[in-house]
């Protein structure tokens, strides 16, 4: 089992007001983060470009948080320098007529990537037990077969959400998720950033203060979420966000830890290719080659 102290427990005792969304010992300058995150990034690139070679496995990266908790620049600064090819990024916002005709999970399982890829949801199905949970009249657009029971239904949910992820699992997808932990100062002192910074005012939005109004419920939600679906095949990391550069940093190491245990590597050719090699190689060398000069 994974150690890493940020790792959600698989045993229902997870708490939100125990969990840090600061380090929890003094950390290194900004600039010494960024250069250590650099190094992990070139560590990144090589076992993805392994990954698409090795072909067995997917990488499924889910991140949740609060607004402004720095979902966008986490995937951005950590998948830096990663092939785009074998790396796609999809983010999940209000669900369209279509997806509505369809059950919850049905929009993100389009989205799942191919073997040899890694796959970043920004927002994902885990909306549905923590927006939905939070503003549960939004249920009513889902159509539902039966009046949703609150005694059973976010449970129902949950097993859901296992068994898929079990399924996925089992199938080849490893599966990291990551819950940046922002406090709720941090997030107002960001949302005053945005108001006064002309550069970051697209980033703004109304709903952002609605939402801030429910943050306990938020608080129980997610906490119920994560306790009722961190699991040895698809566990939760709650990542102090208060400082990016250290929340980046450690959701990188993750990664890498991860990805390096599955222990990929680039395929070898067999004796009758290597023979096949050499003969190509003799024909090539031995070719005439036409100047135009």
């Amino acid at each position: 089992m994974n150690t890493h102290p940020y790792l959600v427990p698989f045993n229902s005792s997870f708490r939100i007001n125990h969990s840090a969304t600061t380090p929890d010992s003094p950390v290194e300058s900004e600039k010494k983060l960024k250069k250590k995150l650099e190094k992990v990034n070139d560590q990144l690139y090589e076992l993805q470009r392994k990954l698409y070679a090795h072909n067995r496995y997917a990488i499924l990266l889910v991140f949740q948080a609060m607004d402004a908790a720095g979902k966008d620049s986490a995937i951005r600064h950590i998948m830096r320098g990663v092939n785009p090819a074998g790396c796609q990024v999809f983010s999940f916002k209000q669900p369209s007529t279509e997806e509505l005709e369809h059950d919850f999970l049905w929009r993100s399982a389009k989205r799942l990537p191919e073997r040899g890829r890694i796959g970043i949801f920004n927002r994902s199905y885990y909306e549905e037990t923590l927006v939905v949970k939070v503003h549960p009249e939004y249920l009513k657009s889902q159509n539902l077969p039966v009046k949703p029971d609150p005694e059973t239904f976010w449970e129902k949910r949950y097993q859901s959400i296992r068994e898929h992820e079990r399924h996925l699992s089992r199938s080849g997808t490893v599966i990291l998720k990551f819950w940046l932990n922002v406090s709720r100062e941090e997030q107002k002192n960001r949302f005053l950033d945005r108001l006064t910074d002309p550069a970051k005012n697209w980033k703004f939005s109304k709903s952002d203060i609605r939402e801030r109004s429910f943050w306990d419920q938020y608080m129980q939600a997610y906490e119920a979420t994560l306790n009722a679906t961190s699991r040895d095949f698809a566990p939760w990391y709650a990542i102090p966000a208060d400082n990016k550069a250290y929340a980046r940093l450690t959701i990188a190491n993750i990664i890498v830890d991860t990805m390096e245990k599955l222990d990929c590597h680039y395929p070898e050719a067999r004796d009758e290719e290597k023979q096949k090699f050499s003969e190509m190689e003799e024909l090539l060398r031995s070719e005439n080659t036409k100047s135009f000069d």
